[in-house]
């Protein structure tokens, strides 16, 4: 394994800043703000590329040094690999268009109530989690073709219906992890392609068999959204309010692979 260098570039809404504190260590923070206001402060190294260029494939080794303000910002934030299924900076207004895709990811990934993403009834939605999803490689033309269906979505019935058959394409893993978030800690995450183990302080929360296909790309985020998809068959999405400052910090970033 070598280090290699991540491309990492800044990218943030109106109410929202990245600054970079140090060699590889940032501070990404969204100001107080009213609900309906999408707030956003993100690094990562994939911008405007389609999903067939994202950089990274396993073997992967992600390791790093983060803090959190509060062990409850409302929204989510994070740290990770995914493949941006949905393309979530449209809702800001950047120049990104990408046909949707089934999720694929690896990463600790926080998420306040009333988010709750998880398909399966068994596994954690919610807190401070260690996640992967791996998912059938289906077009995403298929996909968008069923965007007319999405009306559906609002009949309970139907979307636990929905989220039965999901599974059948889509698996996943997460553990919930008992640390304060608010002080330093040491996440290191190790993907390979049959396994992903995910260590906090050098001890491992998490080994898990669902690991995700690649390419994917390197992101640490922190907003103010969020995403109910639950088991009694609720879809809503939005944005939460904030009283004070929201922010994370992240240091002494690294990235290795096989040459």
């Amino acid at each position: 394994m070598k280090p290699l260098p991540s491309k990492l570039k800044p990218f943030f809404t109106p109410g929202a800043r990245v600054v970079e504190t140090g060699e590889s260590a940032w501070r990404l923070e969204i100001s107080p703000g009213i609900r309906n206001r999408y707030r956003v402060a993100q690094l990562d190294d994939y911008g405007s590329a389609p999903r067939r260029a994202f950089p990274w494939q396993p073997p992967f080794h992600l390791e790093l040094h983060s803090r959190a303000s509060d062990p409850a910002i409302p929204g989510t934030w994070g740290f990770g690999l995914w493949n941006d299924p949905f393309s979530m900076t449209l809702l800001s207004g950047a120049e990104v268009l990408r046909l949707p895709a089934l999720p694929n990811a690896v990463w600790f990934f926080h998420a306040t109530p009333p988010s709750y993403l998880s398909l399966r009834d068994d596994l954690p939605a919610q807190g401070w989690l260690a996640a992967t999803f791996r998912s059938a490689p289906l077009p995403p033309s298929l996909l968008a073709l069923s965007a007319p269906a999405l009306p559906l979505l609002a009949v309970p019935p139907t979307v636990r219906w929905v989220r039965r058959q999901a599974r059948r394409f889509v698996n996943q893993d997460a553990t919930q992890i008992a640390v304060d978030v608010t002080l330093w800690h040491h996440y290191c995450l190790d993907w390979q392609a049959t396994q992903v183990t995910f260590l906090v302080d050098d001890q491992v929360v998490l080994e898990t068999a669902v690991s995700p296909l690649g390419p994917l790309g390197l992101v640490v985020w922190v907003d103010n959204q969020y995403l109910t998809f639950d088991p009694t068959g609720r879809v809503r999405f939005g944005t939460l309010p904030y009283l004070g400052p929201a922010w994370i910090e992240v240091r002494e970033l690294l990235c290795l692979t096989s040459p």
